[in-house]
């Protein structure tokens, strides 16, 4: 049976240990037919194959995003961005120049600020976008996500004035006169969020087209997304037109655990594009907002432990509707009140788990982002995977450190993780995060920014990875998590053909160089989405 494409001259690694590294791949209807060398694989060649020479450029399984919000991404890149804005003005003067290139009376929507990277790390008000914005509504998401400035406007269209009370699992920042200021937290932010008027599933896919072609470019392949109903009606719509070309893994919001459970939806089904992966829970906020849930104070703060977003009874109940009904829970936790919670209710769940019988589930923690130390080994002892996302700690360092002080040597934690046992998966929580794949990589094995800060250690040095672990995390452990490992995650006989190709190869690049190595293709499916050769 010949090959319809071979790959040849390149540097492959398979992430396979009966062959970890080949120069050339042979592929036949989307699959990998063979690895090995490039005469081995060119008499596999047939009428009609096609052959590509790598030219030594490097490849690996393809690359998958383990924890993203897909339509969230998508819409992100047609409002305005305001990551990396230094200042409090900069980010005015942002709004107030997409404003002018995209005039009209309706909302105005963006994201991606940071209060605490502004010289006074104070938090903005509704005053500051009235001065710009007073005749349109204006609502701009922290980049956590899990905080929300807006303008006057927005605040009267929604009624959120002084007499309204902060709903459960949210709060209303307010002055001292207790007037609302501008910022929402956690689920206030849903108070203006439901007026804003909800994009259609035709303009979320059409959003998706745009954001698909944008993963290609940057060597992504498959995505566990984390977003809702219309969504997964935007993915559903572009997979029947047959133009879904990445992987998705579509996690459930616990608000529809009852549609999911009344159909009999369970984990894993669908097919190799699209499939169900868990039931999505937050335990509590994040720490921009340092609204993450801590067993003791901010440092500074002797009244702020965060907010728990879902209590443990709360949590325990709806984890046994899921697991009794063939669902992974996948629980959002970031302080270590939040982790220690979750990892109490899967303690729980694993006992009854084992006493009704049946397949082990495959249970997650996003973010894992600071454990208590007695904590530390938990996940590994009970099985539960650790999503997490190498670009928050570089991105988060500073803010960890100030807020949670000598604490922080356990967050983010990686290298702890990994020694324990547990399965280690990474992704960037995009659009919290750039969804590029590199920038994760270069976190991992350095703890440093693009600027080389801290220094040649990285933060927390001891907690960095080696590339080849790296590697795993965003490829066989992402197929392992959704249960797909006999499908994806290396390059192997029989295995899908999803491949990303580097410019270089990895292991031969200096650290500081990471992120200026070159996505040369993306192949998906034994199909390239992406080449720049």
């Amino acid at each position: 049976m010949p090959a319809t494409l071979v790959l040849t001259n390149g540097q492959i690694y398979t992430v396979d240990p009966a062959r970890p590294r080949a120069t050339a791949v042979a592929i036949r209807d989307g699959r990998v037919l063979a690895v090995g060398s490039d005469s081995d694989m060119k008499r596999l060649l047939g009428p009609g194959s096609e052959v590509v020479d790598l030219d030594g450029r490097f490849a690996t399984p393809g690359l998958v995003d383990a924890h993203v919000h897909f339509q969230h991404f998508a819409i992100s890149l047609q409002n305005v961005d305001l990551e990396g804005t230094a200042t409090r003005q900069a980010a005015l003067d942002r709004v107030a120049a997409f404003a002018r290139e995209h005039s009209g009376s309706g909302w105005l929507g963006g994201r991606g600020w940071v209060q605490d990277a502004w010289p006074d790390r104070a938090f903005p008000t509704a005053a500051d976008l009235d001065a710009i914005i007073p005749d349109r509504p204006v609502y701009l998401s922290h980049k956590s996500g899990h905080a929300a400035w807006v303008n006057s406007l927005a605040l009267k269209i929604a009624q959120v004035n002084e007499t309204i009370a902060d709903p459960p699992g949210g709060q209303i920042q307010r002055d001292a006169a207790g007037r609302p200021t501008g910022v929402l937290f956690e689920d206030a932010m849903d108070l203006v969020a439901r007026h804003i008027p909800r994009y259609t599933v035709d303009e979320i896919a059409a959003a998706m087209r745009r954001a698909q072609a944008y993963c290609w470019s940057v060597g992504l392949t498959g995505l566990h997304d984390f977003d809702g109903r219309d969504c997964f009606l935007a993915l559903q719509q572009l997979h029947e037109a047959d133009e879904l070309g990445l992987r998705i893994v579509k996690n459930v919001p616990v608000y529809r655990l009852d549609s999911a459970l009344g159909v009999g939806l369970r984990s894993g089904f669908g097919d190799d594009w699209l499939r169900i992966g868990g039931v999505k829970i937050f335990a509590d906020g994040a720490l921009g907002s340092k609204t993450a849930a801590m067993i003791a104070p901010y440092e500074g703060e002797p009244k702020n432990v965060g907010i728990v977003v879902t209590d443990k009874e709360e949590m325990l109940e709806k984890a046994r509707q899921a697991s009794a009904g063939g669902l992974n829970l996948t629980v959002h936790a970031i302080g270590d009140r939040a982790n220690h919670d979750v990892l109490d209710v899967y303690e729980l769940l694993r006992k009854e788990e084992a006493t009704r019988g049946g397949p082990r589930l495959r249970h997650r923690i996003e973010h894992v982002q600071i454990l208590h130390p007695g904590d530390l080994n938990r996940l590994a002892a009970l099985d539960v995977i650790a999503s997490m996302q190498p670009v928050h700690a570089t991105s988060d360092m500073e803010m960890a450190d100030r807020y949670w002080g000598d604490r922080a040597r356990y967050s983010y934690a990686w290298r702890t993780m990994w020694d324990s046992g547990a399965l280690v998966v990474f992704g960037s929580d995009s659009p919290v995060e750039r969804i590029d794949p590199l920038p994760g990589i270069h976190a991992a094995v350095t703890r440093r920014r693009a600027d080389g800060f801290p220094g040649e250690d990285g933060w927390r040095s001891q907690e960095r990875l080696t590339l080849d672990e790296t590697l795993h995390a965003f490829t066989q452990a992402a197929a392992i998590t959704s249960g797909q490992a006999k499908s994806q995650g290396s390059i192997s006989p029989g295995k899908l053909a999803d491949l990303t190709i580097f410019e270089r190869d990895l292991f031969e690049v200096p650290d500081d160089e990471l992120l200026s190595v070159g996505i040369a293709g993306t192949i998906v499916g034994g199909t390239f989405r992406h080449r720049t050769w």
